[in-house]
C-alpha cells in the first residue's frame, strides 16, 4: 500500500508539472508590446532651454498647478542631482527588469485577455516609498529612487520593515501587486476574514503573474520571516479561531495582522519574533487551499464571497 501511495504521488506530481510547463509554454507565446521610457534620465539630462520640449512630450508628468519656475529650479537642485546620480549608478540599464515586466505582462494577458500592457515610465520621487509603483491602464510609473538597496544612505532613519524591500528584485513584485489590485474586488464585508481573503486573492494572483519569484519575494518577507510563518501556521490559525477573530469587525485587527508593521500583534511574548501581515499569509494559504480543492477559474474565485471561499477551502494549516 505504501509503495502504491508513493507511486500515485509521483504520478500526480508529474501531471501537475506537465500542466504547469504546458501553460508556461503558451504564456511565452503571448504577444505584449510596451515602451520603457527612462524619464529619470531624460529629466537629468534636460536643460532650461529644452525643458519645454520634455513638458510637451510628457505633459502628465508636469502638473499644471506648478509653475515652470519650479521645474527649472529642480534641474539644478542639489538633492535632485544627488538622487539622479545614485539612481544612475544603480540602474545604468534596465534590461533585466524589462524582461521581468515583459513576463509579468504576458502572464497577466494570458489570465486576463482584456489586459493591455502599459508603457513603463521610470521616475524619481524624492524617496516617496508610499508610491513606489503607480499603475493606470496606459502607464506604469516606477520610482527608481525607492529601489536602491535597503542599506542605501537615502533610507537612513527609516524603519527596517519598510526598507527591507527597497531593492531592485522587488520592482516586478510591486508592479504585480498594483496590477492584481485592479482585478480583486474590495472585501465584501468588514470582517477580519473578508479582509484576510482580499489580500489572499492578491497574493494568489501573484502566484500566477510572477511565478519566477519565490514566495518570500511575493509577500515581501525575508526567507527567515517566511520560514517563521510556515513553521507557526497552525498556531497562528488556532489563535485566530480561539479568539473568535474571523468574523470580528474590529478595524484594529487590520493594523495588527494585515498592514505593514515591524511585527504582528498577538500581544504575546512571541510578537517580536513574528513578521507583520500574518493575516495576509493565512488568507493566501486559504485561497491556495480553495483553488487546490475546487475546479474553478481564477475569475470565479475572485468574485466568490469570503464566506463561501472559506467554507469550500477546507483549509487545514500545516503543523
Amino acid at each position: 500500500m505504501l509503495k502504491r501511495f508513493f507511486f500515485l504521488l509521483v504520478v500526480f506530481l508529474m501531471i501537475g508539472c506537465n500542466e504547469t510547463s504546458e501553460t508556461e509554454e503558451k504564456i511565452e507565446q503571448v504577444n505584449v508590446e510596451f515602451e520603457v521610457v527612462r524619464f529619470d534620465r531624460l529629466f537629468a539630462e534636460a536643460t532650461e532651454e529644452n525643458l519645454s520640449e520634455l513638458q510637451a512630450q510628457y505633459p502628465f508628468l508636469f502638473p499644471e498647478q506648478y509653475p515652470d519656475s519650479i521645474w527649472v529650479q529642480k534641474l539644478t537642485d542639489s538633492l535632485q542631482l544627488e538622487i539622479e546620480e545614485e539612481v544612475h549608478k544603480s540602474f545604468p540599464e534596465f534590461s533585466g527588469i524589462n524582461d521581468e515586466l515583459h513576463s509579468l505582462f504576458q502572464h497577466t494577458k494570458y489570465y486576463f485577455p482584456d489586459f493591455e500592457a502599459p508603457d513603463v515610465i521610470t521616475v524619481t520621487s524624492e524617496v516617496d516609498y508610499k508610491n513606489k509603483v503607480i499603475y493606470s491602464e496606459d502607464y506604469m510609473f516606477i520610482a527608481l529612487d525607492t529601489y536602491l538597496g535597503e542599506d542605501h544612505k537615502f533610507y537612513i532613519g527609516l524603519q527596517e520593515y519598510l526598507k527591507k524591500n527597497f531593492r531592485e528584485s522587488q520592482i516586478s513584485v510591486d508592479a504585480a501587486t498594483e496590477i492584481a489590485e485592479n482585478y480583486v474586488p474590495a472585501p465584501d464585508s468588514r470582517t477580519f476574514l473578508a479582509h484576510m481573503l482580499y489580500y489572499g486573492k492578491i497574493l494568489y494572483l501573484k502566484d500566477k503573474l510572477i511565478p519566477f519569484k519565490d514566495d518570500a519575494e511575493k509577500i515581501g518577507y525575508t526567507q527567515k520571516e517566511l520560514d517563521w510563518a510556515a513553521s507557526n501556521e497552525d498556531q497562528i490559525w488556532r489563535y485566530f479561531v480561539e479568539n473568535e477573530l474571523l468574523f470580528d469587525t474590529d478595524s484594529q485587527l487590520y493594523s495588527r495582522f494585515l498592514y505593514p508593521a515591524p511585527f504582528s500583534k498577538f500581544y504575546l511574548q512571541l510578537d517580536a519574533e513574528s513578521p507583520a501581515r500574518l493575516g495576509q499569509y493565512i488568507g493566501w494559504m486559504i485561497i491556495r487551499s480553495y483553488m487546490d480543492k475546487n475546479d474553478v477559474s481564477i475569475n470565479k474565485m475572485l468574485n466568490t464571497s469570503a464566506e463561501e471561499l472559506f467554507n469550500n477551502a477546507k483549509y487545514k494549516p500545516k503543523k
